[in-house]
């Protein structure tokens, strides 16, 4: 089977998902009677959308940064963005609980971003070895996930939607939470896409690339810039959804292979179809029960991440 028909099979199965996603849950739609058109339409369509855009946001972050260190190791949570992402969400959920809703997107921008700042300060290798930029991204990430934790301690009250948000659940997603995603995504999808061409020659080397005429820096900054809005955004609708970004473009690679044409799209779809698989086992495994989407990506990408050590020669 070629790897554009991969590419291409992704879409059906994304879309059972989404039925699958439609139609299980906690309540069964088939005994609620005239009550499941409201079930769907304003509980589940929305909650199924979001985890697409969110999981398909994630996607797309993790293989912008491993396109952009060489590296299938990396991705937004391990190297420090989504813990920054999380503890500027935090403070605002902590700090100001009536904040609109809206703001948490650029809240946790500033956060991913400055954490992502703080990683090539410490780095201050402006090569971006991979295997420094893994080392300081775990520690940054444990250093900003215990100043999380330490503000959740230091602030007991009203830390309940801190701590929902934490876990990564999609518990609570609806319209207003997909209309404030929907439009961040229209704009960054595309400008990852049009990334494709400078992130395969990055992939060459530094010198090749250079040869080719690709301004090598300036692809790179724009490329991690992408990465920490679309895991920023994601994060802010959907909390930390950890590993997403690591597992949908290891898996796409294995699919497509490693032209980003095809890698970047199909990191989007796995992302989405990851996420989205994670919140219908979340919700349908022990009802009325809801297990965080969060909690499952978790213990999926955690093994597989240690897998992929054991392969990684270059460590």
């Amino acid at each position: 089977m070629s790897q554009q028909l991969r590419l291409w099979l992704l879409l059906p199965v994304l879309l059972l998902a989404a039925l699958a996603g439609l139609w299980l849950g906690a309540l069964d739609l088939s005994t609620v009677g005239r009550g499941a058109e409201l079930i769907l339409t304003d509980f589940r369509l929305p909650r199924v959308l979001v985890a697409l855009l969110a999981g398909a946001g994630l996607g797309l972050a993790g293989a912008l940064i491993q396109g952009v260190v060489r590296n299938p190791l990396a991705s937004p949570d391990l190297l420090g963005v989504t813990a920054g992402a999380g503890l500027a969400a935090t403070a605002l959920l902590v700090f100001w609980p009536a904040l609109p809703f809206g703001w948490l997107i650029p809240g946790a921008m500033a956060g991913g971003w400055l954490a992502m700042l703080l990683l090539l300060w410490l780095a201050r290798d402006r090569q971006l070895n991979p295997a420094r930029l893994i080392l300081i991204g775990i520690a940054l990430n444990a250093w900003l996930a215990a100043l999380t934790d330490w503000l959740l301690v230091s602030h007991p009250t009203g830390i309940d939607a801190a701590l929902v948000w934490l876990t990564g659940s999609l518990w609570g997603r609806s319209w207003p939470q997909l209309w404030w995603l929907l439009p961040w995504l229209l704009l960054l999808l595309p400008l990852t896409l049009a990334l494709a061409l400078r992130l395969d020659l990055l992939a060459l080397g530094d010198e090749a690339a250079e040869g080719l005429g690709a301004a090598v820096i300036r692809s790179r900054r724009l490329a991690l810039l992408l990465a920490v809005m679309l895991a920023a955004v994601s994060v802010a609708v959907c909390g930390t959804l950890s590993f997403v970004g690591l597992v949908a473009p290891h898996l796409a690679r294995l699919l497509v292979g490693a032209a980003h044409r095809r890698l970047l799209p199909a990191s989007a779809m796995l992302g989405a179809l990851l996420v989205l698989v994670a919140d219908i086992a979340g919700r349908s495994l022990a009802p009325p029960l809801e297990l965080p989407a969060g909690i499952l990506t978790a213990l999926i990408g955690a093994p597989y991440f240690l897998f992929l050590l054991t392969r990684y020669r270059g460590w």
